[in-house]
């Protein structure tokens, strides 16, 4: 399913986006966010800045940096937070715009040895919070 650029909530940063997540900063092919909900500390999500449907459909220049952004992420969220292990997903099924999620995983927390849930809805932080895990990210970077 194709999404129209001009429904996109990367595409727009709308309020839907703005409700789920927070821009952490650009990287060279993409946007870094951070995940409101927070049941997986650190979980961020990489989108590409430009409005593609599927990873196939760039360049092996856009797909190979884009991956170089999602793997430069990842490694800082391992240096900031030292999770046991950092899974990825790249669903598209009702919004078709390249994006990873990069999901830390800690053992004995929340989600450890299942699939991620896309949206727990059971932890939130506090602003001050929020600016804490983003600054150890942006350090980490």
């Amino acid at each position: 399913m194709k999404t129209n650029p001009a429904e996109c909530l990367y595409c727009t940063k709308n309020k839907t986006q703005q409700d789920l997540m927070i821009k952490i900063c650009d990287l060279s092919v993409s946007e870094l966010f951070l995940f409101k909900e927070q049941s997986y500390h650190g979980r961020t999500l990489v989108a590409y800045k430009g409005h593609v449907d599927g990873l196939f459909e760039l360049s092996d220049e856009d797909r190979n940096a884009f991956m170089a952004d999602v793997a430069k992420t990842a490694a800082a969220m391992d240096k900031a937070f030292h999770p046991d292990k950092i899974n990825f997903g790249a669903y598209s099924d009702t919004l078709s715009h390249i994006h990873f999620h990069i999901v830390p995983k800690y053992q004995g927390a929340f989600g450890w040895g299942g699939v991620f849930e896309m949206n727990p809805k059971q932890k939130y932080l506090s602003d001050a919070e929020y600016t804490q895990v983003i600054d150890a990210i942006k350090a980490a970077l």
